[in-house]
């Protein structure tokens, strides 16, 4: 068993309070969910409403797949999102 996580910290300049990055999030965790079947939820600087920080968790039998799989869902997030992405931690086990 393998498992992949991703740790996506991005920056929405434009965003001007909680409600607003609470909209952006959902929409954005709803998407990465429904297309590449993992976990994903907030994971950090909640109280900060123009950093947004996600962590995606992925389990596999397959490191060519997982790797494949965190390949598309770090290319998902650069084409959904208006935020820049500020760094990307990725850890396999």
């Amino acid at each position: 068993m393998l498992v992949g996580t991703l740790e996506i910290k991005l920056y929405a300049s434009w965003v001007n309070s909680l409600k607003g990055k609470r909209m952006i999030l959902q929409r954005l965790i709803s998407k990465i969910k429904n297309t590449f079947n993992v976990s994903v939820a907030e994971v950090d600087m909640q109280d900060n409403h123009k950093i947004l920080v996600i962590g995606i968790a992925s389990v596999t039998n397959d490191s060519s797949h997982l790797d494949s799989i965190l390949d598309n869902i770090i290319s998902f997030v650069e084409e959904n999102s208006e935020a820049r992405i500020l760094s990307i931690e990725r850890e396999l086990r």
